[in-house]
């Protein structure tokens, strides 16, 4: 560690050199001289609260001296002298140089010695804690969390003001020392899951978190690049995330993004929607129950339908109408293909679409490509309808991580079906279930498919159902 020296005009050279202030046209340095004695200031302009930098500046002018010249002058000066409730005094260069670089005021006297006082006034530029555009709901709060750590946490302590709630604070990232909070209720947590969760964050070896909560999440999990299923679960919304704490999970928050992660998760937990929660209990538990049978229905639909023409015979009379008429000029699997990719392609478009113009290019696009496609012989009608309901299916829950793990799957079975039936379609199922059991996460103890496995039914029951709380 680098510590201050005693001679004022060395200190100030060495941070002059480290803050490299005549390149930098955001770092200020201002110098004020009080009586006999000279006082030096560093923050970044855009970071600092300039009404409260002003008029401390004002007080400072107004006094005639910083004090005596002894070890506690520091301390004395941050005591009666400095107006402003987060300040600290330290000989550590390298804490001033990250607190100064995070946005708060760093302080050297003259008469302080080997001592300086880090004000932590700082404010970051930050957009309105809105409702998120991913997350939205019928009824109940319209905040949002937002890229301001600080602004995150406040939202969750405005909800959960009890003394044991813990927010555990560290810094990631050799270069960009991104803050990282581990927000835990200490009576209702697992506290040796916490204990190890903080282990793993602080153990984490990286310059950066370029990608904010993503680069994080592939830092504490091992890539499996073969398994498309989502390692932790995320939500933008305040009331989500404080429930979950009650729950007894553990969240995880990331300077610089909007997203809280929540800790442990089960592909369960992915099922769940926060319009769930605002609805009675009957009214939350059929949508609950809608949503697993249309999404894994996005899973089953095609192989199935698949089986079905690869066995006629075996499709009983009141089924016969599913079975096409024509299968066109292209195999019914490049068919199915190639409509899942022009549905992805159509996605794509949308997403770099200006706003105004996204929505009519999806309606328009999909009808002019769905009917031409009919017309020229690349695709039956059938295709068609079923593509774009399985399209329109997987926004039945908001995780698009776990919608295209089902999509992957989807694919997978329907090239196994095809070539192999009904026997193609059993091995399908299979890997996927390999799949979902193998996939690591950071559930501590947990498997992904907890309550299923290991059974809990009591747990498995409050997943599927909504569950009036007691």
């Amino acid at each position: 560690m680098n510590k201050l020296s005693t001679d004022y005009i060395e200190n100030v050279r060495t941070l002059d050199s480290i803050f490299a202030v005549k390149d930098n046209f955001d770092i200020l340095k201002k110098t004020l001289i009080i009586g006999d004695d000279e006082l030096t200031l560093y923050f970044i302009d855009g970071f600092v609260k300039d009404a409260v930098m002003q008029k401390m500046m004002v007080h400072f002018l107004s006094l005639k001296s910083l004090g005596e010249r002894t070890d506690r002058s520091a301390q004395d000066f941050l005591f009666h002298n400095v107006p402003y409730v987060e300040a600290d005094v330290t000989d550590d260069i390298d804490t001033m140089v990250q607190m100064m670089l995070s946005g708060a005021t760093v302080m050297l006297g003259s008469a302080f010695l080997n001592r300086g006082i880090i004000i932590d006034a700082r404010t970051y530029p930050a957009r309105d804690t809105a409702e998120p555009e991913n997350d939205r709901v019928i009824k109940g709060a319209r905040d949002g969390f937002v890229e301001t750590l600080i602004f995150n946490t406040a939202l969750i302590r405005r909800r959960i003001r009890d003394p044991k709630l813990k927010m555990s604070y560290m810094t990631v990232g050799s270069r960009s020392k991104t803050d990282v909070v581990v927000c835990y209720i200490e009576d209702k947590a697992d506290l040796d899951y916490v204990n190890k969760l903080k282990e793993k964050i602080s153990n984490i070896k990286v310059e950066a978190l370029t990608v904010g909560m993503q680069s994080l999440v592939e830092c504490l999990i091992p890539s499996r690049w073969y398994n498309p299923f989502p390692k932790v679960r995320t939500t933008e919304r305040p009331d989500a995330a404080a429930a979950q704490l009650m729950e007894g999970n553990v969240l995880v928050i990331c300077d610089n993004s909007p997203e809280v992660m929540i800790l442990p998760a089960s592909l369960f937990d992915f099922m769940q929607d926060t319009n769930d929660f605002y609805f009675p209990p009957l009214t939350g538990s059929y949508l609950r129950v809608i949503r697993y049978v249309i999404f894994f229905m996005t899973l089953l639909f095609m192989p199935l339908w698949l089986i079905a023409i690869h066995n006629p015979d075996a499709v009983p009379p009141w089924l016969e109408f599913v079975l096409p008429q024509e299968h066109g000029r292209l195999p019914l699997i490049v068919q199915l293909f190639l409509a899942e990719f022009i549905i992805d392609g159509l996605r794509l478009a949308s997403m770099n679409t200006p706003g105004m113009l996204s929505n009519s290019l999806s309606v328009i696009g999909g009808l002019i490509l769905g009917d031409f496609s009919i017309q020229i012989g690349w695709l039956i009608p059938e295709v068609v309808v079923y593509g774009a309901f399985v399209a329109i299916a997987n926004f039945s829950q908001r995780n698009y991580e776990l919608g295209y793990a089902f999509k992957f799957l989807r694919l997978i079975l329907l090239i196994l079906t095809w070539f192999f039936n009904f026997w193609g379609f059993a091995a399908g199922l299979l890997l996927c279930f390999l799949l979902l059991v193998s996939n690591k996460t950071l559930n501590g103890e947990r498997s992904y498919l907890y309550p299923l496995i290991p059974f809990n039914g009591k747990a498995l029951k409050r997943m599927i159902f909504r569950v009036k709380k007691q």
